[in-house]
Protein backbone atom coordinates (compact mmCIF):
# COMPACT_ATOMS: atom_id res chain seq x y z
CA UNK A 1 0.00 0.00 0.00
CA UNK A 2 1.03 3.58 -0.57
CA UNK A 3 -0.70 5.37 1.74
CA UNK A 4 1.88 7.14 4.73
CA UNK A 5 -1.15 6.22 7.44
CA UNK A 6 -0.04 3.79 10.15
CA UNK A 7 -1.37 -0.07 9.88
CA UNK A 8 -2.02 0.22 13.66
CA UNK A 9 -4.10 3.40 14.85
CA UNK A 10 -3.86 2.47 18.03
CA UNK A 11 -0.51 2.20 18.80
CA UNK A 12 -0.08 5.54 16.76
CA UNK A 13 -2.39 6.86 19.51
CA UNK A 14 -0.46 5.49 22.61
CA UNK A 15 3.19 7.15 21.57
CA UNK A 16 0.88 10.39 20.67
CA UNK A 17 -0.53 10.15 24.28
CA UNK A 18 3.52 9.59 25.68
CA UNK A 19 4.65 12.22 23.55
CA UNK A 20 1.77 14.78 24.71
CA UNK A 21 2.43 13.37 28.54
CA UNK A 22 6.15 13.77 28.18
CA UNK A 23 5.70 17.38 26.93
CA UNK A 24 3.66 18.81 29.61
CA UNK A 25 6.33 17.02 32.07
CA UNK A 26 9.22 18.90 30.09
CA UNK A 27 7.25 22.44 30.37
CA UNK A 28 5.85 21.73 33.95
CA UNK A 29 9.88 20.70 35.62
CA UNK A 30 11.74 23.13 32.76
CA UNK A 31 13.21 24.98 36.04
CA UNK A 32 15.17 22.19 37.43
CA UNK A 33 16.46 21.68 33.84
CA UNK A 34 19.53 23.07 32.73
CA UNK A 35 18.88 26.56 30.73
CA UNK A 36 20.96 25.31 27.88
CA UNK A 37 23.94 22.27 26.83
CA UNK A 38 26.66 22.59 24.60
CA UNK A 39 25.54 19.50 21.87
CA UNK A 40 28.03 17.02 21.86
CA UNK A 41 30.03 16.38 18.73
CA UNK A 42 28.97 12.69 18.35
CA UNK A 43 25.50 14.03 18.60
CA UNK A 44 26.18 16.54 16.30
CA UNK A 45 28.05 14.11 13.88
CA UNK A 46 24.54 11.95 14.19
CA UNK A 47 22.84 14.79 11.75
CA UNK A 48 25.01 14.49 9.13
CA UNK A 49 24.01 11.04 7.68
CA UNK A 50 22.75 9.99 4.31
CA UNK A 51 18.94 10.94 3.71
CA UNK A 52 17.35 7.33 4.52
CA UNK A 53 16.53 4.73 1.98
CA UNK A 54 14.24 2.58 4.65
CA UNK A 55 11.89 3.79 7.11
CA UNK A 56 12.21 3.58 10.79
CA UNK A 57 9.98 3.05 13.30
CA UNK A 58 8.11 6.14 14.62
CA UNK A 59 8.89 4.64 18.39
CA UNK A 60 12.57 4.61 17.36
CA UNK A 61 12.78 8.11 16.06
CA UNK A 62 10.66 9.13 19.30
CA UNK A 63 13.69 7.63 21.47
CA UNK A 64 16.31 9.60 19.24
CA UNK A 65 14.23 12.63 19.46
CA UNK A 66 14.57 12.24 23.56
CA UNK A 67 18.18 11.62 23.46
CA UNK A 68 19.85 13.73 20.46
CA UNK A 69 17.24 16.30 20.20
CA UNK A 70 14.92 17.70 23.52
CA UNK A 71 18.04 18.34 25.73
CA UNK A 72 20.11 20.48 23.03
CA UNK A 73 17.13 23.35 21.90
CA UNK A 74 17.89 26.74 22.31
CA UNK A 75 16.83 27.28 26.03
CA UNK A 76 14.32 29.92 25.35
CA UNK A 77 11.73 27.97 27.70
CA UNK A 78 13.81 28.25 30.59
CA UNK A 79 12.91 31.14 33.10
CA UNK A 80 16.99 31.84 33.36
CA UNK A 81 17.08 32.65 29.39
CA UNK A 82 17.10 36.12 29.48
CA UNK A 83 20.68 36.68 26.55
CA UNK A 84 18.04 37.16 23.84
CA UNK A 85 14.66 38.36 23.15
CA UNK A 86 12.85 35.27 22.46
CA UNK A 87 9.56 34.28 24.19
CA UNK A 88 8.71 31.54 26.53
CA UNK A 89 6.10 30.15 24.28
CA UNK A 90 3.02 28.73 26.57
CA UNK A 91 0.76 25.27 26.74
CA UNK A 92 -1.85 26.68 24.77
CA UNK A 93 -0.36 27.40 21.59
CA UNK A 94 1.86 24.44 22.10
CA UNK A 95 -1.86 22.39 21.97
CA UNK A 96 -2.55 24.24 19.24
CA UNK A 97 0.55 23.61 16.90
CA UNK A 98 -0.99 19.73 17.37
CA UNK A 99 -4.21 20.52 16.46
CA UNK A 100 -3.01 23.27 13.63
CA UNK A 101 -0.27 19.71 12.46
CA UNK A 102 -3.79 17.55 12.00
CA UNK A 103 -5.59 20.00 10.07
CA UNK A 104 -2.77 20.58 7.33
CA UNK A 105 -4.89 23.79 6.76
CA UNK A 106 -2.90 25.75 3.61
CA UNK A 107 -4.11 29.06 4.89
CA UNK A 108 -2.31 31.01 1.53
CA UNK A 109 -5.89 31.21 0.26
CA UNK A 110 -9.25 29.83 -0.65
CA UNK A 111 -12.47 30.17 1.96
CA UNK A 112 -12.15 28.01 4.33
CA UNK A 113 -12.16 29.17 8.63
CA UNK A 114 -8.27 28.89 8.36
CA UNK A 115 -8.57 32.10 6.64
CA UNK A 116 -11.57 33.28 8.88
CA UNK A 117 -9.10 32.80 12.06
CA UNK A 118 -6.43 34.93 10.41
CA UNK A 119 -8.40 37.58 9.62
CA UNK A 120 -9.76 37.64 13.38
CA UNK A 121 -6.19 37.87 14.60
CA UNK A 122 -5.29 40.76 12.23
CA UNK A 123 -8.17 42.57 13.35
CA UNK A 124 -7.29 41.70 17.21
CA UNK A 125 -3.88 43.08 16.71
CA UNK A 126 -5.14 45.99 14.45
CA UNK A 127 -7.23 47.02 17.72
CA UNK A 128 -3.98 45.90 20.30
CA UNK A 129 -1.85 48.29 18.93
CA UNK A 130 -4.73 51.10 18.03
CA UNK A 131 -4.80 50.95 14.23
CA UNK A 132 -7.98 51.78 12.06
CA UNK A 133 -10.37 48.53 12.07
CA UNK A 134 -10.05 48.42 8.15
CA UNK A 135 -6.29 48.04 8.69
CA UNK A 136 -5.14 45.10 6.28
CA UNK A 137 -2.55 42.77 7.57
CA UNK A 138 -0.88 39.05 7.11
CA UNK A 139 1.04 36.44 8.97
CA UNK A 140 5.16 35.64 8.07
CA UNK A 141 7.60 33.91 9.68
CA UNK A 142 8.91 37.08 11.62
CA UNK A 143 9.66 40.49 11.99
CA UNK A 144 12.34 40.24 9.70
CA UNK A 145 9.89 39.09 6.60
CA UNK A 146 7.04 41.52 8.03
CA UNK A 147 10.02 44.63 7.95
CA UNK A 148 11.03 43.59 4.46
CA UNK A 149 7.57 43.33 3.47
CA UNK A 150 6.67 46.90 4.54
CA UNK A 151 9.53 48.14 2.67
CA UNK A 152 7.72 47.26 -0.36
CA UNK A 153 4.52 48.30 0.41
CA UNK A 154 6.73 51.46 0.44
CA UNK A 155 8.02 51.37 -2.95
CA UNK A 156 4.74 50.32 -4.35
CA UNK A 157 3.51 53.87 -2.76
CA UNK A 158 6.72 55.46 -4.28
CA UNK A 159 7.02 54.07 -7.76
CA UNK A 160 3.38 52.32 -8.26
CA UNK A 161 2.91 49.96 -10.78
CA UNK A 162 5.85 50.65 -12.71
CA UNK A 163 8.04 49.94 -9.84
CA UNK A 164 6.67 45.64 -10.24
CA UNK A 165 7.36 45.97 -14.11
CA UNK A 166 10.65 47.72 -14.26
CA UNK A 167 12.36 47.95 -10.83
CA UNK A 168 14.03 50.66 -9.06
CA UNK A 169 14.91 51.96 -12.65
CA UNK A 170 17.96 54.70 -10.92
CA UNK A 171 15.21 55.87 -8.92
CA UNK A 172 16.51 58.16 -6.64
CA UNK A 173 15.36 57.33 -3.43
CA UNK A 174 16.23 57.24 0.41
CA UNK A 175 15.26 55.59 3.66
CA UNK A 176 15.64 57.06 6.98
CA UNK A 177 16.00 55.04 10.45
CA UNK A 178 18.50 55.27 13.56
CA UNK A 179 21.84 54.11 13.57
CA UNK A 180 20.86 51.34 15.97
CA UNK A 181 17.96 50.02 13.85
CA UNK A 182 17.75 46.23 13.25
CA UNK A 183 19.66 44.70 10.62
CA UNK A 184 16.90 43.39 9.26
CA UNK A 185 15.67 47.09 7.56
CA UNK A 186 19.11 47.11 5.96
CA UNK A 187 18.68 43.65 4.74
CA UNK A 188 15.13 44.89 3.25
CA UNK A 189 16.44 47.38 1.50
CA UNK A 190 19.07 44.92 -0.25
CA UNK A 191 16.28 42.37 -0.72
CA UNK A 192 14.21 44.95 -2.24
CA UNK A 193 16.47 45.77 -5.01
CA UNK A 194 17.62 49.65 -3.39
CA UNK A 195 20.82 48.47 -1.92
CA UNK A 196 21.74 48.86 1.43
CA UNK A 197 23.68 52.24 1.19
CA UNK A 198 19.68 54.17 0.25
CA UNK A 199 19.55 53.71 3.98
CA UNK A 200 20.58 56.67 6.08
CA UNK A 201 21.04 55.73 9.62
CA UNK A 202 20.60 58.40 11.95
CA UNK A 203 23.16 59.22 15.16
CA UNK A 204 21.38 58.46 18.61
CA UNK A 205 20.68 60.60 21.68
CA UNK A 206 21.50 59.94 25.05
CA UNK A 207 18.54 57.41 25.09
CA UNK A 208 19.87 55.93 22.55
CA UNK A 209 16.10 57.52 20.31
CA UNK A 210 16.83 58.13 17.01
CA UNK A 211 18.18 62.22 16.79
CA UNK A 212 15.01 63.93 14.82
CA UNK A 213 16.77 67.26 14.60
CA UNK A 214 19.66 65.44 12.40
CA UNK A 215 16.83 63.04 10.69
CA UNK A 216 15.54 66.63 9.51
CA UNK A 217 19.05 67.67 8.12
CA UNK A 218 19.76 64.34 6.67
CA UNK A 219 16.56 64.39 4.43
CA UNK A 220 17.07 68.11 3.56
CA UNK A 221 20.24 67.74 2.55
CA UNK A 222 19.10 64.80 0.66
CA UNK A 223 16.45 66.81 -1.14
CA UNK A 224 18.87 69.64 -1.98
CA UNK A 225 21.24 66.46 -3.80
CA UNK A 226 18.13 65.36 -5.89
CA UNK A 227 17.00 62.32 -3.57
CA UNK A 228 13.62 62.15 -2.51
CA UNK A 229 12.52 60.41 0.69
CA UNK A 230 10.45 57.41 0.67
CA UNK A 231 10.88 55.59 3.63
CA UNK A 232 11.06 56.96 7.68
CA UNK A 233 11.48 53.69 9.73
CA UNK A 234 11.17 54.18 13.67
CA UNK A 235 11.92 51.77 16.22
CA UNK A 236 9.77 50.64 19.20
CA UNK A 237 11.96 48.48 20.91
CA UNK A 238 15.37 48.27 20.06
CA UNK A 239 17.69 45.41 19.94
CA UNK A 240 19.96 46.25 21.84
CA UNK A 241 18.72 48.58 24.79
CA UNK A 242 14.66 48.99 24.39
CA UNK A 243 14.24 52.51 23.53
CA UNK A 244 11.70 53.74 21.53
CA UNK A 245 12.43 56.34 18.90
CA UNK A 246 9.50 59.39 18.84
CA UNK A 247 7.06 57.70 16.97
CA UNK A 248 4.84 61.31 17.24
CA UNK A 249 7.70 63.21 16.26
CA UNK A 250 8.72 60.98 13.37
CA UNK A 251 5.38 60.62 12.05
CA UNK A 252 5.11 64.25 11.43
CA UNK A 253 8.20 64.19 9.27
CA UNK A 254 7.14 61.32 7.71
CA UNK A 255 3.81 63.54 6.66
CA UNK A 256 5.82 66.31 5.98
CA UNK A 257 8.01 64.41 3.75
CA UNK A 258 5.14 62.33 1.95
CA UNK A 259 7.33 59.21 3.15
CA UNK A 260 5.76 56.05 4.06
CA UNK A 261 5.81 55.70 8.00
CA UNK A 262 6.93 52.28 9.10
CA UNK A 263 7.64 51.14 12.64
CA UNK A 264 9.73 48.03 13.33
CA UNK A 265 7.93 47.12 16.84
CA UNK A 266 9.16 43.29 16.86
CA UNK A 267 8.69 43.02 20.22
CA UNK A 268 7.99 46.48 21.60
CA UNK A 269 5.37 47.17 20.00
CA UNK A 270 3.33 45.13 22.42
CA UNK A 271 4.19 47.33 25.01
CA UNK A 272 0.67 49.05 23.64
CA UNK A 273 -1.37 46.62 25.72
CA UNK A 274 0.25 47.63 28.96
CA UNK A 275 -1.65 50.13 31.17
CA UNK A 276 2.37 51.54 32.36
CA UNK A 277 4.13 51.12 29.50
CA UNK A 278 1.77 52.41 26.55
CA UNK A 279 2.99 55.69 26.77
CA UNK A 280 5.79 54.84 24.89
CA UNK A 281 4.13 53.51 22.08
CA UNK A 282 2.72 56.71 21.46
CA UNK A 283 1.86 57.68 17.75
CA UNK A 284 2.37 54.04 16.93
CA UNK A 285 -1.23 54.35 15.82
CA UNK A 286 -0.25 56.41 12.83
CA UNK A 287 2.05 54.16 11.32
CA UNK A 288 1.63 52.92 7.40
CA UNK A 289 2.97 50.30 8.83
CA UNK A 290 3.98 48.20 11.73
CA UNK A 291 6.02 44.99 12.28
CA UNK A 292 6.27 42.78 14.64
CA UNK A 293 6.01 39.34 16.32
CA UNK A 294 3.64 37.24 18.48
CA UNK A 295 6.53 34.73 19.04
CA UNK A 296 8.39 37.37 21.41
CA UNK A 297 6.18 38.98 24.03
CA UNK A 298 3.00 37.57 23.74
CA UNK A 299 4.46 34.30 24.27
CA UNK A 300 3.50 32.07 20.65
CA UNK A 301 5.30 29.59 19.86
CA UNK A 302 7.55 30.11 17.03
CA UNK A 303 7.27 31.33 14.54
CA UNK A 304 5.14 33.92 14.03
CA UNK A 305 5.49 37.30 12.46
CA UNK A 306 2.93 39.93 12.23
CA UNK A 307 2.73 42.86 9.52
CA UNK A 308 -0.04 45.40 9.70
CA UNK A 309 -0.62 47.82 7.03
CA UNK A 310 -3.21 50.62 7.20
CA UNK A 311 -4.01 51.13 3.79
CA UNK A 312 -5.25 47.49 2.71
CA UNK A 313 -4.96 48.96 -1.41
CA UNK A 314 -1.40 49.66 -0.79
CA UNK A 315 -1.19 46.60 0.75
CA UNK A 316 -2.97 44.44 -2.28
CA UNK A 317 -1.33 46.01 -5.05
CA UNK A 318 1.72 45.46 -3.09
CA UNK A 319 1.48 41.51 -3.48
CA UNK A 320 -1.02 40.52 -5.83
CA UNK A 321 -0.40 38.61 -9.18
CA UNK A 322 -3.82 37.08 -11.03
CA UNK A 323 -3.43 34.31 -12.51
CA UNK A 324 -5.72 31.98 -13.94
CA UNK A 325 -4.91 28.89 -11.95
CA UNK A 326 -5.63 30.59 -8.59
CA UNK A 327 -8.29 32.76 -9.88
CA UNK A 328 -10.63 34.31 -6.62
CA UNK A 329 -14.36 33.30 -7.63
CA UNK A 330 -17.48 34.84 -6.27
CA UNK A 331 -18.46 31.23 -4.83
CA UNK A 332 -17.51 27.90 -3.53
CA UNK A 333 -14.02 26.80 -2.34
CA UNK A 334 -12.03 30.07 -4.83
CA UNK A 335 -13.87 32.22 -2.68
CA UNK A 336 -12.97 34.34 0.37
CA UNK A 337 -10.91 37.32 -0.97
CA UNK A 338 -8.45 38.38 -0.55
CA UNK A 339 -5.88 35.94 0.19
CA UNK A 340 -3.45 36.17 2.01
CA UNK A 341 -1.31 35.12 -0.76
CA UNK A 342 -2.01 38.30 -2.05
CA UNK A 343 -0.89 39.96 0.79
CA UNK A 344 2.23 38.74 1.10
CA UNK A 345 5.11 36.50 -0.50
CA UNK A 346 4.13 33.21 0.38
CA UNK A 347 1.08 31.29 -1.72
CA UNK A 348 1.92 27.83 0.37
CA UNK A 349 0.80 28.94 4.37
CA UNK A 350 0.23 26.72 7.81
CA UNK A 351 -2.21 27.16 9.96
CA UNK A 352 -0.19 30.16 12.16
CA UNK A 353 -3.40 31.91 13.28
CA UNK A 354 -4.62 29.50 15.06
CA UNK A 355 -2.63 29.22 17.93
CA UNK A 356 -2.10 32.79 18.09
CA UNK A 357 -6.30 32.79 18.05
CA UNK A 358 -6.07 30.51 21.17
CA UNK A 359 -2.99 31.93 22.92
CA UNK A 360 -5.10 35.87 23.16
CA UNK A 361 -8.58 33.78 23.59
CA UNK A 362 -7.14 31.67 26.57
CA UNK A 363 -5.24 34.91 28.23
CA UNK A 364 -6.50 38.02 27.01
CA UNK A 365 -4.69 41.23 26.60
CA UNK A 366 -4.82 41.51 29.83
CA UNK A 367 -2.85 38.32 30.69
CA UNK A 368 -0.19 39.47 27.93
CA UNK A 369 0.29 43.10 29.66
CA UNK A 370 0.66 41.17 33.04
CA UNK A 371 3.53 39.55 30.88
CA UNK A 372 4.63 43.12 29.70
CA UNK A 373 4.61 44.58 32.93
CA UNK A 374 6.02 41.81 35.05
CA UNK A 375 9.06 41.84 32.87
CA UNK A 376 9.59 45.54 33.29
CA UNK A 377 9.45 45.59 36.77
CA UNK A 378 12.04 42.48 36.84
CA UNK A 379 14.63 44.96 34.77
CA UNK A 380 13.74 47.86 37.23
CA UNK A 381 14.76 45.07 39.98
CA UNK A 382 17.81 44.13 37.72
CA UNK A 383 18.95 48.07 36.99
CA UNK A 384 18.54 48.68 41.35
CA UNK A 385 21.45 45.54 42.10
CA UNK A 386 22.91 46.65 38.96
CA UNK A 387 23.33 50.35 40.38
CA UNK A 388 23.89 49.45 44.36
CA UNK A 389 27.60 47.14 43.20
CA UNK A 390 30.51 49.26 43.11
CA UNK A 391 31.51 46.07 40.88
CA UNK A 392 28.68 47.20 38.17
CA UNK A 393 27.63 49.68 35.81
CA UNK A 394 24.61 50.40 34.02
CA UNK A 395 25.71 51.19 30.34
CA UNK A 396 22.79 52.26 28.37
CA UNK A 397 19.59 53.90 30.28
CA UNK A 398 16.68 50.62 30.97
CA UNK A 399 13.22 52.10 29.16
CA UNK A 400 11.21 49.12 29.07
CA UNK A 401 12.83 45.01 29.30
CA UNK A 402 16.24 45.00 28.75
CA UNK A 403 19.36 45.54 30.61
CA UNK A 404 23.00 46.31 29.77
CA UNK A 405 25.42 46.49 32.34
CA UNK A 406 29.36 46.48 32.28
CA UNK A 407 31.84 44.82 35.03
CA UNK A 408 34.24 47.11 36.25
CA UNK A 409 38.18 45.87 36.28
CA UNK A 410 37.43 42.84 34.13
CA UNK A 411 38.53 43.15 30.11
CA UNK A 412 35.77 43.04 27.04
CA UNK A 413 36.67 39.27 26.29
CA UNK A 414 36.85 38.92 30.10
CA UNK A 415 33.24 39.74 29.66
CA UNK A 416 32.47 37.82 27.01
CA UNK A 417 34.16 34.68 28.26
CA UNK A 418 32.26 35.17 32.01
CA UNK A 419 29.00 35.13 29.92
CA UNK A 420 30.14 31.81 27.69
CA UNK A 421 30.45 30.26 31.08
CA UNK A 422 27.24 30.75 32.85
CA UNK A 423 25.90 29.86 29.24
CA UNK A 424 27.69 26.24 28.88
CA UNK A 425 27.11 25.64 32.64
CA UNK A 426 23.62 26.04 32.41
CA UNK A 427 23.10 28.15 34.94
CA UNK A 428 21.80 31.33 33.00
CA UNK A 429 21.67 32.39 29.14
CA UNK A 430 22.22 36.55 29.20
CA UNK A 431 23.96 37.54 25.63
CA UNK A 432 26.60 40.20 25.15
CA UNK A 433 26.59 43.48 23.36
CA UNK A 434 28.52 46.86 22.48
CA UNK A 435 27.14 50.39 24.31
CA UNK A 436 29.70 52.91 23.37
CA UNK A 437 32.92 50.79 22.84
CA UNK A 438 32.58 48.63 26.30
CA UNK A 439 31.49 44.99 25.95
CA UNK A 440 28.12 44.70 28.55
CA UNK A 441 25.99 42.00 29.89
CA UNK A 442 22.51 41.92 28.02
CA UNK A 443 19.70 40.86 29.74
CA UNK A 444 16.00 40.73 27.81
CA UNK A 445 13.87 39.67 29.86
CA UNK A 446 10.91 38.53 27.79
CA UNK A 447 9.96 35.24 29.55
CA UNK A 448 6.49 35.24 31.48
CA UNK A 449 8.38 32.28 34.07
CA UNK A 450 11.00 34.44 35.15
CA UNK A 451 10.90 35.86 38.72
CA UNK A 452 12.20 37.84 41.30
CA UNK A 453 14.46 34.88 42.01
CA UNK A 454 15.88 34.24 38.74
CA UNK A 455 16.96 38.20 38.68
CA UNK A 456 18.84 38.11 42.38
CA UNK A 457 20.49 34.83 41.66
CA UNK A 458 22.08 35.92 38.57
CA UNK A 459 23.59 39.27 40.03
CA UNK A 460 24.48 37.27 42.65
CA UNK A 461 26.55 34.69 40.71
CA UNK A 462 28.16 37.03 37.97
CA UNK A 463 29.07 38.86 41.71
CA UNK A 464 30.96 35.39 42.83
CA UNK A 465 33.18 35.26 39.77
CA UNK A 466 34.44 38.39 40.06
Amino acid sequence: MSTLDPADWASLRALGHKMLDDMVDHLSNIREQPVWRPIPETVRQSFSAPVPRSGTEVEALYTRFTAEIQPYVTGNLHPRFMGWVHGGGNSVSMLAELLAGAMNANCGGRDHVGIAVERQVIAWAAEMLGMPSRTSGVLLTGSSMANFCAVLCAKHKALGEAGHETGVSGAKLTAYASAGVHRCITGALDMAGFGRATLRKIPVDSYFRMDMDKLRKTIAADRKAGFTPFLIAATAGSVDTGSFDDLNEAADIAATEGAWFHVDGAFGALAAVSPTKRCLTSGLSRADSIAFDFHKWAQVTYSCGCLLVRDPAIHNATFAQPTNYLAAAPRGLAGGFPWPCDLGPDLSRGFSALKIWMTLSAYGTEGLARVVENSCALASRLVAQVQASNRLTLLAPTVLNIVCFGVEGKTNQQIVDLVADLQEEGLFAPSTTVINGRTAIRCAIVNHRTTADDIDALVREVLRRL
